[in-house]
């Protein structure tokens, strides 16, 4: 199976293209103010402009209100939502697109019990836990918490470097892996070497 890839937070068309161009499957722009990586719907709208045809555009909110959601997919056309904070399942299913469900990873939660009330989700997005971010911490977390068999496609994120990303996909076997900050020179903006070295990292265990 091949691992795929997503790029997340970008906030530049010429990263957009950067990343497209060297093989990225998915890429993930944040609607979510508080985060450095935010991006407003007339950048959004400009990146996703850029973006050939069957690569993924992944919008990601943290607790939205309906309005909100409903304000950026009026603006900006994306493929897939993903649901970063404590939505419930019936607000992740309620905009007619797919979405998968992110939880925060720690070892005295019940991963599966918690992730099992969205199983309309089309994967679970696993991420280091923090108790005020919601990704892009640059932090990883013990991959050996992750259940063996979950029912749904797995999204390995949190800490994801290209220099770690190989022995991430060789241990957890994802669906897809997920990464911000490992390939960044400065917050928000990507360094297309890094972006290189990690689609590297992971093609070697797909070989």
């Amino acid at each position: 199976m091949r691992t795929r890839i997503k790029i997340c937070g970008l906030t530049r068309i010429e990263d957009a293209r950067a990343a497209v161009q060297l093989g990225v499957d998915a890429i993930g722009l944040v609607f979510y103010a508080p985060s450095p990586r935010y991006v407003g719907l007339d950048q959004a709208r400009a990146i996703i402009a850029a973006i050939p045809p069957f690569v993924t555009v992944v919008g990601l909110f943290v607790d939205p209100v309906r309005s909100e959601v409903e304000s950026v997919l009026r603006r900006c056309s994306l493929n897939l939502l993903q649901f970063h904070g404590d939505e419930s399942p019936e607000f992740c299913n309620g905009f007619d697109l797919p979405y998968i469900k992110a939880a925060r990873v720690r070892a005295d939660a019940d991963l599966v019990q918690y992730l099992s009330a969205y199983s309309a989700a089309q994967g679970w997005l696993l991420d280091a836990y923090h108790d005020r971010l919601y990704g892009g911490t640059g932090a990883s977390f013990d991959w050996n918490l992750i259940p063996q068999g979950l029912p749904k496609p797995v999204i390995l994120s949190g800490g994801l470097t290209p220099e770690n990303v190989g022995a991430a996909v060789r241990q957890v076997r994802p669906w897809a892996v997920d990464v911000s900050s490992g390939v960044e020179s400065t917050k928000g903006i990507k360094d297309a070497a890094k972006i290189a070295a990690f689609i590297a990292g992971v093609k070697n265990e797909n070989a």
